[in-house]
C-alpha cells in the first residue's frame, strides 16, 4: 500500500477519486507545527535556530498519520508546489520520522497531471523550505520585537508586522496625497457641429486654464467657419488580456463582484481542491502546450477559425514560469457548484478561452475640423488698393468615433467600450456651428485604494508574494489600522495613522517599500540557492536590534497618546485626557489606574430615543471587531441594541422603531410585524 499525504481533506477525496484502492489518501488539515504563540521562538544566538512545536489541533492528524506509515510501504508527500507546501511536507518528514519520503508536485488536480507527477517524484527542495522559515522567522522577529514597542509607547494590543505595517503607509502615503491635494482650474470647449447630422468636436489646441481665457477663445471663434481639415480612418485592435495570474484574479473579482481577497481565495482553494482550475497561487501566465491545443480545438469548434489566434504571454519580473496561471481544468465541463463558485469558475474560464483568440477589431475615425475666422485688409500693390480676405490664427477641433467590425475574443469576455459613430464626412467641407459648450472641470486628488487598486499596489512595488495578498489586506483590517468607507474604498484609522507615523520617524527601514521589495528579492534568492538564510537573517536583525533599544530610551509615550484638557472627571473631579487605545482616542481620567473613568470622545448620537428604557440616546457604537451596531448610550443599564440602522419614524402597524436594513429596504424592527417597504431613492 502507497500512502499519500495532502494538506487538504478535499484534495484527498478528489486524488483518491482518480488513484483507486491502492492508494490511501490522508490530508495533514494543513500545517502541523509553527513557532510557539507565547514566546520569540528563535534563538537569535544560535544562528537564529526555529523552535518548532506542534499545533495543538494536529496531534490526533499526526497520531493517525504515524498508524498509517506504518503500514505503508512507500509514502508520498504531495503538498502544494510552493514555498508554504514545500515547508509543510519538511515538517511532516520530521514529526513522522520520515527517510527519504517521495515528493510529488502538480498543478492541477487531474488524472493525467497525477499520474505524470507519481512517475516523476523528487525529494523535498530545502531551499524552499529554507526560504519559508526565514519568511517566518523575520515576520517573527518585527512582530514579537515590536509589538511590544508598540504597547509600550502607543497601546496595547498593537502589533507591527514586516510586511502589514509597510501596506499601511501604502494606505497613509494616498490619505496624505489626498489631504494635500489643491484641485487647479481647468477648462474645455467643445462644439456641436451639423452635417445633415449632428455631432460634437472638442477643442484640442489650448490650454485653458481659466474662464478668462475661455471666455477670449470664445470671442475669437465668434463668426469663425468650420472647415474639415483632416479625416484619418484606420482599423484599431484591441488584444485580449493573459490568463489570470493570484494578483489578477483578485483585482478582476473585486471589480466584477466586490469579492474581498481572502473570499476570493477561499473560493479558488475549493475549485482547486475538486480538480476543476489549475493551482492558483501563482504569478506566471505561462500556459501548458496541452491547454493550448485544448484551447484552440474549443475555439474553432465552438466560434470557427478566424475566432482563434494563438498567443504566447511572458510574465513580467521575477517568476517561476515552469508555474502556470490560473486557468480551468476541463473547456467541456461545467462542474456542479454554489453560485459564487460558479461566478468565479466562470470567470477564470472565459478568461482563459479569450486569452487565445483574435483581437477585437474597430473601424476608428478621427477628423481634423479648423476653426477660421476671416477679417477685411487693405493692401497696395503696384500703386493699386483693394480688399482681400485674411484668415486669422485657427483653432482645430477634433471629432473621434469608433464602432464594432469584428467581436473576437469580446465575444467570451465583455469588456467596456464606447460606440461612436460619425457621419459621412469629406475633406474640405464646411460644417454649421450649433452651438459652442464651455466647461468648468478641475483636477481631482488621486484615488484611494480599492482591494484591487491595493493589491496592484503591492505587486507593481513587490510587497509580498501571491500567496501573501489576501492575508494581508484581511491582518490590517483586523488589527484596525485600515477600514473601508462607505465607498468600500481603504483609508487609515485613527490609530492605524499613529502607528504608521511612528514606524516612518523611528523605524524607516521597516516601513520602506523599497527596502521590503530588496528583502522579498533576498528570500527568492534564498530559493534559488543563491543566498544563505542564516545571513539574510543576521543582516536584518543586527540594525534592527540596535535601533530598536535605542528608541525604547527615546520615545516617550506621553507625546504621542497624551493631550491636556480642560474638561474634569465625572468621578474625582481630576483633569481629563484625551487619550489614544487601540481604537482611537476618547477621553480618560489623568489619574489612572488611581481612577478609571472614560468618556467617549465623540459619541455619534442619532437623536433618537431608547425604545426599550424610553431614557437613554441611541448612538452608532463599534464591536471589538470593528463591525458598526447601533446601541442605548445608557448601557450598561440597557442593553437594546441593533445591526440595523434605526430610522426616527415608527411603525405604521405596530408602533416600534423602523430600521433600514443593508439590502435598502425599511422594515420594522419588531420581527412579529411583517411591515417593509423599498428605500425611496
Amino acid at each position: 500500500m502507497k500512502l499519500i499525504i495532502v494538506e487538504s481533506p478535499t484534495k484527498s477525496k478528489t486524488l483518491q477519486k482518480f488513484l483507486g484502492p491502492d492508494y490511501t489518501i490522508r490530508s495533514s488539515f494543513g500545517h502541523i507545527r509553527d513557532l510557539p504563540i507565547d514566546e520569540l521562538g528563535v534563538d537569535i544566538e544560535n544562528n537564529f535556530k526555529p523552535k518548532y512545536i506542534v499545533l495543538s489541533k494536529s496531534k490526533k492528524v499526526i497520531s493517525d498519520l504515524k498508524k498509517e506509515a506504518q503500514k505503508a510501504k512507500t509514502i508520498i508527500l504531495a503538498t502544494d508546489e510552493d514555498r508554504e507546501g514545500e515547508a509543510i511536507s519538511w515538517h511532516l518528514s520530521q514529526v513522522l520520522g520520515l527517510k527519504e519520503p517521495q515528493r510529488i508536485v502538480f498543478h492541477e488536480i487531474t488524472k493525467s497531471a497525477i499520474e505524470q507527477a507519481l512517475k516523476n517524484p523528487r525529494q523535498i527542495d530545502m531551499n524552499l523550505v529554507d526560504a519559508q522559515q526565514a519568511r517566518r522567522i523575520l515576520d517573527r522577529i518585527v512582530g514579537y520585537k515590536l509589538s511590544p514597542f508598540l504597547w509600550k509607547k502607543v497601546a496595547r494590543g498593537l502589533s507591527a508586522g514586516r510586511v502589514q505595517s509597510v501596506t499601511v503607509r501604502l494606505v497613509a502615503i494616498r490619505e496624505k496625497e489626498i489631504e494635500d491635494f489643491k484641485p487647479q482650474e481647468y477648462w474645455t470647449i467643445g462644439a456641436l457641429l451639423k452635417k445633415e447630422e449632428e455631432f460634437e468636436a472638442l477643442l484640442i489646441e489650448k490650454d485653458i486654464k481659466t474662464k478668462k481665457e475661455a471666455d477670449e477663445i470664445l470671442k475669437d471663434l465668434n463668426g469663425a467657419e468650420y472647415k474639415i481639415e483632416k479625416i484619418d480612418k484606420k482599423e484599431t485592435k484591441r488584444n485580449p488580456l493573459p490568463p489570470f495570474t493570484t494578483s489578477t484574479l483578485q483585482q478582476e473579482s473585486w471589480k466584477r463582484f466586490r469579492f474581498p481577497a481572502k473570499f476570493t481565495m477561499s473560493i479558488a482553494q475549493k475549485l482547486y481542491e475538486k480538480g476543476h482550475i489549475t493551482y492558483h497561487r501563482t504569478d506566471s501566465v505561462n500556459l501548458s502546450q496541452l491547454s493550448l491545443s485544448l484551447a484552440k480545438k474549443f475555439i474553432e469548434n465552438k466560434y470557427g477559425e478566424n475566432y482563434y489566434n494563438f498567443r504566447k504571454y511572458k510574465s513580467k519580473g521575477k517568476v517561476q514560469e515552469a508555474h502556470e496561471a490560473i486557468r480551468p481544468t476541463y473547456l467541456d465541463r461545467i462542474p456542479g457548484l454554489d453560485q459564487n463558485q460558479e461566478r468565479l469558475y466562470d470567470l477564470i474560464r472565459r478568461r482563459f478561452i479569450a486569452s487565445q483568440m483574435a483581437s477585437a477589431i474597430f473601424d476608428s475615425t478621427s477628423i481634423d475640423i479648423k476653426a477660421k475666422k476671416y477679417t477685411p485688409l487693405e493692401v497696395s500693390r503696384s500703386g493699386k488698393k483693394y480688399k482681400t480676405n485674411k484668415p486669422l490664427t485657427g483653432y482645430t477641433f477634433r471629432a473621434s468615433g469608433q464602432i464594432l467590425k469584428f467581436d473576437g475574443f469580446l465575444k467570451v469576455y465583455p469588456m467596456k467600450f464606447e460606440e461612436n459613430e460619425l457621419p459621412e464626412l469629406e475633406k474640405d467641407e464646411l460644417l454649421e456651428l450649433i452651438k459652442l459648450i464651455p466647461s468648468q472641470h478641475f483636477t481631482q486628488p488621486p484615488a484611494r485604494y480599492t482591494e484591487a487598486s491595493l493589491i496592484k499596489a503591492l505587486e507593481q512595488n513587490g510587497i509580498g508574494r501571491p500567496s501573501t495578498y489576501a492575508p494581508i489586506l484581511s491582518t490590517i483590517q483586523n488589527k484596525n489600522y485600515i477600514e473601508k468607507n462607505e465607498q468600500k474604498r481603504f483609508q487609515p484609522t485613527e490609530i492605524g495613522t499613529v502607528v504608521n507615523n511612528l514606524l516612518v520617524k523611528h523605524f524607516p527601514k521597516i516601513v520602506d517599500i523599497e527596502f521590503t521589495a530588496k528583502m522579498e528579492n533576498s528570500l527568492d534568492e534564498i530559493a534559488q540557492k543563491k543566498e544563505k538564510w542564516i545571513n539574510v537573517c543576521k543582516d536584518f536583525y543586527g540594525p534592527f536590534e540596535e535601533n530598536l533599544q535605542k528608541k525604547y530610551k527615546k520615545v516617550d509615550k506621553k507625546e504621542i497618546t497624551e493631550k491636556p484638557t480642560n474638561k474634569k472627571c465625572l468621578k474625582c473631579k481630576s483633569d481629563l485626557l484625551i487619550r489614544l487605545g487601540r481604537f482611537g482616542k476618547f477621553y480618560a481620567c489623568s489619574t489612572f489606574p488611581k481612577c478609571k473613568y472614560t468618556e467617549s470622545l465623540k459619541e455619534n448620537k442619532l437623536n433618537i430615543k431608547c425604545p426599550k428604557c424610553d431614557k437613554g440616546e441611541l448612538s452608532e457604537k463599534r464591536t471589538k471587531k470593528r463591525k458598526i451596531f447601533y446601541g442605548c448610550n445608557q448601557f450598561p443599564k440597557c442593553d437594546f441594541a441593533l445591526w440595523d440602522k434605526p430610522l426616527n419614524e415608527k411603525c405604521p402597524e405596530c408602533n416600534s422603531l423602523l430600521i433600514e436594513t443593508k439590502r435598502k429596504q425599511i422594515k420594522c424592527s419588531n420581527e412579529n410585524c411583517q411591515f417593509k417597504k423599498d428605500v425611496v431613492k
